[in-house]
């Protein structure tokens, strides 16, 4: 045993990677939760490859998990890890271009052999020198022979043997950064109840990991994050498309109504189906349709039915929707779309994130058809805009989408529990007098129609994909059918009444307005916090109610001398405003690779913009 020096340090950047078979997404996960529950504020970035099993060993098939923790509020997974953690030669390979100067690798050296090195094309036996990471510490840990030792004396075969590599891993990095083994210890036994065999498994090795890292010298010194000061209340770790899915089901408790999910499996979306499929003790009902189309058709029957309809899919299967979201639209029923964005066109990169789906939802359906569109911008914040979005679809009668992406719906962070009585009221617009209902009556403020449930007495009326007129009888007459358009488009347009002005972050005048929306906040916050420190007058206008525009859009504007739009696109949401807010030059930052911004690169382009 060694004396061991600690170090305190603000915040840390912890990326693990491996093979796609390795848990690395567990183990990342496992150390977010135990992160957060120490106290410290965290943000994930989950990164792993569309393959369902890539080939083993091979850079094409690397899943990722990377963490920032620290002491003050972290609002993104970091530009560039302090510290990988490696399981083979092609994670090296993989991750040579995340990683911080001067920083830490931790990797099996058990897995440095030709073998490998041939599968991951690498053209020499030393990864590091050919990776360009030769003035980086490396930590070799023989963690499968150390895996098998812990196991020596239990009866278990090889592969189960392999399987528990990553716990040795995540013990180690435990240890490192002074993180207590308590929460991962109950997730184990709690996880693998039924086998005592594999709990028993999970644990030697994980107190193996954290034994080896207390007892080898060259890992000294120790570090230790300290706890974050934040607000008081009850926190958990979440996830976006958990957040979201809650955020849905507070919605129906508020406005006290059934909550019906239809929807058709797909990445990056899936989770919040199948959380929502396990709150039946909640009266959720959830219907996993034969495709995409019949999702949000048995949603629309279910909003017909009185229930607060939801369906969930990603930018194919939303494009597979817009026929019936056309129905919704003339029909004037509530209904939430809720679109995790993915890399496309097609197939596109399934489990990597893009902004790449805004113009398909504003403008991808036949005819006039407007509706509601929303974008969240932090994982927690799901919660509140699942909310919003049900409330907004509830008492306008409208269909809202809301846009997420696979960065926010995989990524977590700290979420303050709020208290239900704290939630906005949601009121349906439910039709009440039978003697005066018609079904296209409307309110004169709002613009929406009565909601009459069928089996209501006196309430019958038609409803369908053709037009009608204010009696619910279907009409070819052109004037009606303009006027009815019109009716529609300002029905979405008043919604603007509901929804807050737009708030600047930094500089409330100044020389650059940064513009982002949805999932970018993070980087470009702290991008903008970044060089307001270093003197410019920067400010930050973050979009999360794309249709209709926050009210004081154009004033926000008019105050700065430039205006920069960034976005994971090649520009749609600068299109959009150059349509909706003209009279403005619009500068853009864009990124298409299926991944999230760096803060860095973020703060190269607004410098550049400032010096012109």
């Amino acid at each position: 045993m060694i004396e061991t020096k600690v170090i305190e340090l603000e915040e840390v950047v912890i990326r693990f990677s491996g093979d796609s078979g390795d848990g690395m997404q567990l183990t990342g996960a496992l150390f977010s939760d135990t992160s957060a529950l120490f106290g410290n504020d965290i943000s994930t970035f989950p990164d792993y490859p569309s393959e369902i099993r890539a080939p083993q060993g091979t850079v094409a098939g690397i899943s990722g998990f990377q963490v920032q923790f620290g002491t003050s509020k972290i609002t993104t997974p970091g530009d560039y890890a302090h510290v990988l953690v490696a399981m083979n030669p092609a994670a090296i390979k993989a991750n040579s271009g995340c990683m911080r100067p001067g920083g830490t690798i931790f990797y099996d050296s058990d897995s440095f052999t030709q073998k490998n090195f041939d599968k991951a094309k690498l053209k020499t036996e030393d990864p590091f020198s050919e990776c360009n990471l030769e003035d980086y510490f490396k930590v070799a840990v023989p963690i499968t022979t150390l895996t098998k030792e812990a196991l020596k004396d239990l009866d278990i075969d090889n592969k189960s043997i392999l399987r528990s590599k990553n716990m040795f891993a995540l013990g180690l990095i435990c240890w490192v950064f002074s993180k207590p083994l308590d929460y991962i210890e109950g997730f184990i036994k709690r996880k693998f109840a039924k086998s005592a065999a594999i709990v028993e498994t999970n644990l030697r090795v994980l107190h193996a990991g954290w034994n080896y890292g207390l007892t080898l010298e060259h890992l000294t010194p120790r570090y230790v994050v300290h706890p974050a000061e934040i607000e008081k209340g009850i926190y958990r770790n979440i996830n976006g498309n958990l957040a979201t899915a809650w955020g849905l089901l507070a919605a129906a408790h508020k406005a006290n109504l059934e909550l019906f999910i239809g929807s058709y499996p797909i990445t990056p979306a899936t989770d919040i189906l199948q959380a929502l499929a396990d709150r039946k003790d909640l009266g959720v009902k959830s219907f996993q349709a034969e495709d995409e189309i019949a999702g949000i058709c048995t949603a629309i029957g279910a909003s017909f039915a009185g229930k607060l309809a939801v369906t969930s899919t990603s930018g194919p299967g939303f494009a597979l929707k817009s026929e019936a979201l056309g129905l919704s639209v003339i029909a004037e029923l509530p209904l939430v779309v809720v679109n995790v964005q993915r890399g496309g066109p097609s197939t596109g990169l399934p489990t990597k994130t893009e902004q790449s789906d805004l113009l398909q939802t504003l403008y991808g359906r036949n005819g006039e058809c407007p509706l509601v569109v929303i974008a969240a911008s932090t994982p927690s914040d799901c919660f509140h805009y699942a909310f919003i979005s049900a409330k907004i679809a509830l008492e306008r009668m409208v269909p809202v989408v809301l846009l997420t992406d696979g960065f926010l719906g995989n990524g977590s962070e700290p979420w303050k529990i709020p208290l239900f009585s704290e939630l906005p009221s949601i009121t349906p617009r439910m039709a009440k007098d039978p003697e005066s209902f018609k079904p296209y009556a409307r309110d004169e403020k709002t613009l929406a129609r009565e909601w009459a449930i069928p089996g209501m007495a006196g309430f019958q009326h038609l409803i369908g994909g053709l037009e009608k007129d204010v009696s619910g009888n279907v009409s070819h007459d052109p004037a009606n059918h303009e006027k009815m358009v019109k009716i529609r488009e300002e029905k979405v347009n008043r919604v603007v009444e509901m929804i807050p002005d737009i708030e600047v972050y930094g500089d409330q005048q100044g020389d650059l307005l940064v513009i982002g929306w949805g999932g970018t906040f993070g980087y470009v916050e702290s991008a903008v916090r970044e060089m307001r420190i270093n003197g410019a007058k920067i400010g930050l206008a973050h979009f999360n109610y794309i249709q209709p525009l926050p009210g004081n859009t154009a004033e926000i504007f008019g105050r700065f001398k430039k205006l920069v739009v960034c976005e994971l696109n090649l520009g749609q949401f600068a299109s959009y405003l150059r349509d909706k807010v003209p009279g403005f030059v619009y500068h853009q930052y864009n990124k298409v690779q299926g991944l999230p911004f760096t803060s860095k690169e973020l703060v190269d382009n607004f410098e550049k913009l400032l010096e012109e």
